[in-house]
């Protein structure tokens, strides 16, 4: 019901929700319709939030496949480096020029 309404929704106007929200029939004896607007403005605010929390999830989610790759290179980087450094312990030692 709510969630519709929420795509049309901008950050400032998301934001500007908690002003409304807070101030809608305090001290005023609010009229139905004035809670009503609270209610259906908190469930869009809900909305919206649920809407940003799966976003991020998404986002993490794809972050972490991202890390796992490349926690995958760096073991088959380490793994290269070292076996190319043991073959380089086992090259002859570097004898002086038969010139000196």
């Amino acid at each position: 019901m709510a969630a519709s309404r929420v795509e049309n929704i901008d950050a400032a106007a998301y934001f500007g929700f908690g002003k409304t929200i807070c101030s809608a029939g305090v001290g005023k004896g609010g009229s139905m319709s004035d809670e009503t607007n609270r209610i259906t403005r908190l469930e869009e605010m809900l909305a919206y939030q649920a809407n940003t929390i799966e976003e991020l999830s998404d986002q993490l989610a794809e972050q972490w496949k991202i890390v796992e790759q490349m926690r995958t290179k760096l073991d088959r980087l380490t793994e290269r480096f070292l076996s190319l450094e043991e073959q380089s312990l086992e090259a002859p030692a570097i004898t002086r020029p038969p010139h000196y």
